[in-house]
């Protein structure tokens, strides 16, 4: 169970309890980490000016099992990325918003401008009905979106953005059904298993996902996004982005499939909402 702990918020968490020797070596690895997950017990040793004995019991302090598992855990951190590790430095954080969410929109719209758009709104179009898959922090959010977005539009469409929920409801599927797949990485095991066990059945699957990942691959039609990830990770996934525009252009299109049945169930809606809550008409519709 240990080896899961991540090393260096142990390593933080049990500082102050260490001794003097000890906290020598808890602050080279946080001076340099990259030296002490490659150097001998005799070089740390040196380089902290303790003894071979007080590096093995530093080991031992922060619940690992020899300088080996020590190292080894070092090593798996670092593998992690370093820019888990270092500081940020000084950002304009409403700059850092506003330009990664500008970049992703522009990378994705020229995938999506090459992607079968029209294949995948001719699926959600006849389906009987239409479900939403996803997992995750912003799958789970994206899922909700989809549905919100079709409901209004007058089609049967659910999400389940649960990990065990999407198995269940993908074996009771039939040939009319579509899935939505939602997974930026397109590894996720629930949803890639999800869509294998609802193609079985039959159902059809529209993958927002990567290219040539495996969600990919057992989509029927496959709408592709690209995370572009940066280095600054307190900047929450730029990923919804891109998903949330796949989102909204399969609702703008089925919208323009029907515009006399949309026209009519927004209206509607508009009707609904501003009765319930008054103000003027240019409110979003339930947004």
């Amino acid at each position: 169970m240990t080896q899961d702990i991540d090393i260096l918020s142990r390593i933080t968490s049990d500082f102050a309890g260490l001794r003097d020797a000890e906290k020598k070596v808890a602050e080279l690895i946080f001076a340099d980490i990259d030296f002490v997950s490659e150097a001998s017990i005799g070089a740390i040793a040196e380089r902290a000016d303790v003894s071979d004995a007080s590096v093995t019991r530093f080991a031992r302090a922060v619940g690992c099992q020899n300088v080996r598992d020590l190292k080894l855990r070092l090593a798996r951190a670092l593998a992690a990325g370093r820019r888990f590790i270092q500081d940020a430095g000084d950002t304009d954080g409403l700059g850092a918003v506003y330009d990664i969410a500008t970049q992703t929109l522009g990378v994705n719209r020229e995938l999506m401008e090459q992607a079968d758009v029209a294949g995948a709104i001719e699926l959600l179009d006849g389906a009987r009905q239409i479900l939403v898959f996803g997992a995750g922090g912003g799958s789970t959010m994206l899922a909700q979106e989809l549905q919100f977005r079709l409901v209004r539009l007058g089609y049967a469409i659910s999400a389940y953005p649960q990990s065990l929920l999407p198995r269940m409801v993908a074996s009771t599927l039939e040939p009319d059904d579509v899935v939505v797949t939602l997974s930026v990485s397109g590894y996720t095991p629930e949803i890639v298993e999800s869509a294998q066990i609802a193609r079985q059945y039959g159902a059809k699957v529209v993958a927002i996902t990567a290219n040539g990942s495996p969600l990919a691959e057992t989509a029927d039609v496959v709408l592709p996004v690209a995370a572009r990830e940066t280095d600054f990770i307190y900047h929450p996934s730029a990923s919804r982005y891109a998903v949330l525009a796949a989102i909204d252009v399969l609702a703008l299109e089925l919208a323009l499939r029907h515009q006399d049945r949309s026209r009519d169930k927004l209206r509607r809606l508009k009707i609904t909402l501003d009765a319930h809550r008054g103000g003027d008409n240019r409110q979003p519709l339930g947004d």
